[in-house]
């Protein structure tokens, strides 16, 4: 008698979020590249996102491009604060924090690169840290959108890192980012028929860049 092989169970998101600030300063910034992620799963999976001041954040639920039921939230309560939103929401519907897939930006990361993982730590992004701190878990999966580092700015400069995540992309940044948020569709639609693990290979191998 064969013995069986436990397989690890598919991590399938119930729950997409993405992360920004909510006045309309921070539109189109580097820092809510989060909220443009979830704003163009809204529009290819045509599901409307309304406040809800319960989930204190943009909400809609309907179904993805596989046909399953999916849940969409952008936190409005400014991006050191979106683990209460998140909370909100997972406690509501009893999600695991497993079930939870955050969309953010990484200045580590260079534009044109995404990076899905099944867990980890902060590394030192705000919205992440209270986010782990309200699901008490850093099992969460995650996909980090890449938005560069500033020009010849020293890695210790406070003053050019934040002026770099609150400003606008260039005219040639948008178009790229705008093939960027249509990659991040189609490894979001993975991560739903696939699973994270699986979508993980495609996700992190490519660069999308301006042809």
């Amino acid at each position: 008698m064969t013995e069986a092989v436990n397989q690890p169970a598919l991590v399938i998101p119930q729950l997409i979020v993405g992360l920004g600030n909510p006045e309309a300063k921070y539109d189109q910034t580097r820092h809510n590249i989060g909220f443009a992620a979830v704003d163009t799963l809204s529009r290819a999976w045509q599901i409307s996102l309304a406040e809800n001041r319960k989930f204190q954040g943009q909400f809609g639920e309907g179904m993805a491009s596989d046909g399953g039921k999916i849940r969409l939230l952008k936190p409005l309560t400014y991006m050191n604060r979106s683990g209460q939103s998140i909370q909100g929401v997972t406690s509501w519907y009893k999600l695991p924090p497993e079930s939870v897939l955050v969309i953010y930006d990484d200045m580590d990361l260079p534009l044109g690169k995404t990076r899905l993982r099944l867990s980890g730590s902060a590394g030192g992004h705000n919205g992440m840290k209270s986010i782990i701190s309200h699901l008490n878990s850093q099992n969460f999966p995650r996909l980090r959108i890449g938005i560069g580092k500033p020009k010849g700015a020293a890695n210790d400069d406070n003053a050019d890192t934040v002026s770099h995540v609150l400003g606008r992309f260039s005219a040639t940044e948008t178009k790229l980012m705008s093939l960027v948020l249509d990659f991040v569709v189609e490894c979001v639609a993975l991560t739903l028929k696939q699973g994270v693990e699986k979508a993980m290979n495609r996700c992190n191998s490519s660069t999308v860049e301006l042809t």
